[in-house]
């Protein structure tokens, strides 16, 4: 059994805030409003420093309208300014006093207490880069960087319905060279402070970013996104050869300097996969872990807490194989073997890739239609489903979720990623779908940004302990809607799904507490969940302990809801309300919210 209290600690110890200076004449109403100025004040400005989220958003409007055409800025110098900022904003926070707030009051303080909390002790690592939800000591990796962020933002996010819209991509696209130049030069500042990726995950960013220089402007997906939608708005102009031009020649010269910076650090990179080898690595994941899973969780206890739930889901899944007439070998044999079937196995062909997409959005659409039954409230946005485009998907994640606009008109997207569709066999959609899309990720997501109760930095602040964690639920709530009925192989995905996630646990641990090799930490998966998928270790490599977000979050809404379900005036749909309404937040802040929902 799970020790809930060891998981999730106290809200206190968590939060770090509990010592902070008092004013003890305040009145709640006059605190509330101070902390609201504040938090709000703070927000502008990270905004105001953000205009590729400004984007996303659908902030980039009216006194917002010139961060259109910028990207967000990248160089050192900008780097070490927001290093001081985390601090200012944490010290003016600390000038509250959360005695004085009322219960909503101190809601949002503890969530962005928490937050700033970590921003401000990752300030002390000068060679952290924190990029959405990447933390990492890796300015530009396989999983990291503008040569991965821009390409895919201009497709997918950039609006085109306007000539000024052009004219701004344009302006973008032109910022791009300086952008790439900007995580080049941190990343050789990083390497002159002993901080250089393994020599294998500098292999596939090499690999990545000359795919993407040696490929024709033309032929990008950016420009002709671009083209497309210039037509479909009636934009005459020259952008498309403009773009084009700026691809093959500026942006081209900028990936060729970073290309070389890496190359030099590739001479002396090492094959020692864990964060432990650097100076202070130690230090730097416990405060990841800390970031990711919102708890006070140890690497150990969490290395033991992924053993266990190892051991329980292949025990369920072994059942559930041998009632298929699966008996022979190991669990990760056997679903191994299930995985290379030729009836669960799309062709490797566009054409086969299209029928997937097909198949996923009719999924999609099949569980969005049963929302209703266990939510008090449903998301008025579109979701999509997109291919991770092929110039990045060698390093990207197998799935992922891009949120949409606030005002819910740009639709969400769930990307997929189909470099190979053998990734990919049938029983293993559905619980994909129901992560990423509904009702994980872009469900929770758009219930999060169009609330509209909650105050602008509410609704966009991160935790990957709650998203991730919600998106794993999200499967089991699948299956107990009965989604999986009739499909006895849609639920050993489900399973290998959990134990997937299971196994992250023991080996992100391992691989940055323990000293595991990049070959060990291949192996345990292969013999655990029958996966070696070594892009899947790669990332973890670049990204210490977001890995670990998934089951513990998973672990603590699930103890959550079984630890009030016997209590008066329980049904799913509060419960879920008392999960979503608040937003996002970290673990021991809903748990105090959900207690007090049916206390």
């Amino acid at each position: 059994m799970i020790d809930r209290r060891r998981l999730l600690g106290s809200a206190a110890a968590a939060a770090g805030l509990a010592a902070l200076p008092t004013l003890a004449f305040a009145r709640p109403a006059d605190e509330d409003a101070r902390l609201d100025a504040i938090l709000s004040r703070q927000f502008e400005a990270d905004l105001n420093d953000a205009p590729q989220q400004a984007t996303s958003l659908g902030l980039d409007v009216g006194a917002r309208a010139g961060q259109r055409a910028r990207l967000n800025d990248r160089s050192l110098a900008h780097a070490e300014a927001g290093r001081s900022e985390a601090r200012a904003q944490l010290a003016e926070l600390q000038t509250i006093d959360p005695a004085a707030l009322s219960n909503a009051g101190r809601l949002s303080y503890d969530i962005l207490g928490f937050q700033k909390e970590v921003a401000a002790a990752a300030a002390d690592f000068p060679w952290h880069t924190a990029s959405g939800w990447r933390r990492t000591p890796y300015a530009v990796s396989q999983i990291n960087g503008a040569y991965i962020d821009v390409p895919s933002f201009l497709d997918t996010t950039h609006p085109v319905k306007t000539r000024e819209d052009a004219d701004a991509f344009i302006e973008r696209l032109n910022a791009f060279a300086g952008a790439l130049d900007g995580d080049t030069e941190r990343s050789v500042a990083h390497a002159g402070m002993g901080v250089v990726a393994p020599d294998f995950i500098l292999d596939t960013t090499i690999r990545q970013l000359t795919a993407l220089r040696d490929q024709p402007g033309a032929d990008q997906a950016m420009v002709s996104s671009l083209a497309r939608k210039m037509s479909e708005a009636g934009i005459e102009g020259d952008h498309v050869e403009r773009a084009t031009t700026l691809l093959d020649g500026p942006v081209r010269a900028a990936l060729e300097r970073q290309i070389e910076a890496l190359k030099i650090q590739r001479e002396s990179a090492v094959h020692d996969a864990g964060i432990g080898r650097l100076a202070r690595g130690d230090a730097y994941y416990a405060l990841n872990l800390k970031a990711f899973t919102t708890t006070t969780s140890t690497a150990a206890e969490i290395h033991q807490l992924g053993l266990d739930q190892v051991a329980e889901i292949q025990a369920q899944a072994d059942e559930l194989l041998k009632g298929e007439g699966y008996s022979q070998g190991s669990v990760a044999e056997r679903m191994a073997a299930l995985r290379t079937e030729a009836r669960f196995v799309w062709p490797n062909t566009d054409a086969g890739r299209a029928d997937l997409l097909t198949y996923l959005n009719a999924e999609m659409d099949r569980v969005r239609a049963r929302m209703p039954e266990v939510f008090a409230r449903v998301p008025i946005s579109e979701f999509l489903v997109n291919r991770v485009p092929p110039a990045i998907e060698a390093g990207a994640p197998g799935g992922y979720a891009q949120g949409g606009s606030l005002d819910g008109t740009r639709p969400g997207i769930y990307f997929i990623n189909l470099k190979d569709t053998a990734d990919w066999p049938r029983w293993t959609l559905k619980t994909l779908t129901y992560h990423e899309a509904a009702p994980g990720h872009l469900f929770e997501g758009a219930l999060a940004l169009q609330s509209a109760d909650l105050p602008l930095y509410r609704k966009t602040v991160g935790f990957s302990a709650y998203g991730e964690g919600w998106g794993l639920y999200a499967e089991r709530l699948a299956d107990e809607l009965g989604l999986y009925d009739g499909d006895p192989f849609g639920r050993i995905g489900y399973l290998e799904s959990f134990l997937f996630r299971a196994c992250r646990l023991v080996v992100d641990t391992g691989l940055h507490s323990r000293g595991w090799s990049r070959e060990q930490a291949i192996r345990y998966m292969a013999e655990n969940v029958g996966d070696p998928n070594e892009t899947e270790i790669d990332r973890y490599c670049s990204a210490p302990g977001q890995a670990c977000s998934y089951k513990m979050g998973e672990i603590a809404i699930t103890a959550l809801r079984e630890d009030v379900k016997g209590r008066p005036g329980f049904d799913l749909k509060r419960f879920h309300s008392a999960v979503l309404e608040g937003g996002r937040m970290p673990l021991t802040v809903l748990e105090r919210r959900v207690r007090a929902a049916f206390a």
